[in-house]
């Protein structure tokens, strides 16, 4: 008997993003709190390469949390950004 899976919004949006089709706004605000930068990159529309070097350089558009030699992108920071919204000042 086939097993079936459980799956929640966010699984579905993240799954829904994993080929070449950006994620609508929508979709982005069921991801989890934090994304690794790849899929943060498919959300804005350029390559995991070029937001991995803004990182590096310290001009990313959205906020990071390092994890070692690792970053991942805060959620609600993303949807900050493509929804238009300022930044608020620190």
């Amino acid at each position: 008997m086939p097993r079936k899976s459980i799956e929640t919004p966010g699984s579905l949006a993240l799954a829904r993003t994993s080929g070449t089709a950006r994620p609508t706004l929508a979709d982005i605000r069921t991801w989890p709190a934090t994304v690794s930068v790849p899929q943060a990159a498919k959300a804005l529309g350029c390559s995991a390469n070029h937001l991995h070097s803004r990182i590096k350089r310290g001009d990313s558009p959205v906020k990071t949390l390092p994890f070692g030699s690792r970053h991942v992108v805060i959620t609600a920071d993303l949807v900050r950004l493509l929804s238009g919204e300022e930044r608020k000042s620190a």
